[in-house]
C-alpha cells in the first residue's frame, strides 16, 4: 500500500512528497496504523464509562455537541486518551515486522531498537542484543507503572 506503485505511494509521489517507504515518515504512519488497535479500546472504553447523563446535563445548560464534547467528554475521557497513547507508543517501540517491512534497518534513518537487537543477534554480538532487551524490559516494566499510576489515579478523580 505504502510501496511506489501502492494506492498511498502514487498518491504522495503524485503530492510531490516521494516514496514513503523506507523513509522514517513512512515508518511513523506505518506505525501508527499498525497500533491503532490498541489504542481503540480504553478510548472507547473511555467515553462508554462516561455515560449520557454529563452530556445531556451540558446540554440542558446550553451548550451544543461541539462544546459538549471538548469541554465536557474529552476532560472526562483524558485517563483513556492517556492510556491510549502510551499503549500505541509502547507497541510500536517494540513492532519489529512492520518496522522491518516498511522501514527496513537503514543506520541513522530507520534503524529502532528491536532491529537493532536483530542486527546485534545476526551479528552473533549476545551481550548487545541483551542489554538492550533488557532495556525493553525495564522499559515494559515503566508503561506498567505509568498505566497503573493512571489507572489509580483517574478512580480517585471519578
Amino acid at each position: 500500500m505504502m510501496g511506489p506503485d501502492g494506492p498511498l505511494g502514487r498518491l504522495t509521489q503524485a503530492l510531490g512528497l516521494g516514496v514513503l517507504s523506507f523513509t522514517f515518515t513512512g515508518l511513523v504512519i506505518g506505525s501508527v496504523i499498525f497500533s491503532l488497535p490498541f489504542a481503540v479500546q480504553p478510548i472507547q472504553r473511555a467515553f462508554e464509562s462516561m455515560g449520557r447523563r454529563p452530556m445531556e446535563v451540558a446540554a440542558t445548560l446550553g451548550a451544543r455537541p461541539l462544546d459538549a464534547f471538548f469541554s465536557v467528554a474529552l476532560p472526562h475521557a483524558r485517563p483513556g486518551l492517556i492510556t491510549a497513547a502510551v499503549l500505541g507508543f509502547s507497541h510500536t517501540v517494540g513492532e519489529f515486522g512492520v518496522v522491518l517491512m516498511i522501514g527496513g534497518n537503514i543506520p541513522g534513518e530507520t534503524r529502532v531498537i528491536s532491529t537493532q537487537i536483530y542486527g546485534y543477534v545476526e551479528a552473533m554480538r549476545y551481550s548487545e542484543a541483551h542489554w538492550l532487551a533488557a532495556l525493553m524490559v525495564v522499559f515494559s516494566f515503566a508503561v506498567l507503572f505509568l498505566l497503573s499510576s493512571i489507572r489509580s489515579r483517574a478512580g480517585r478523580l471519578l
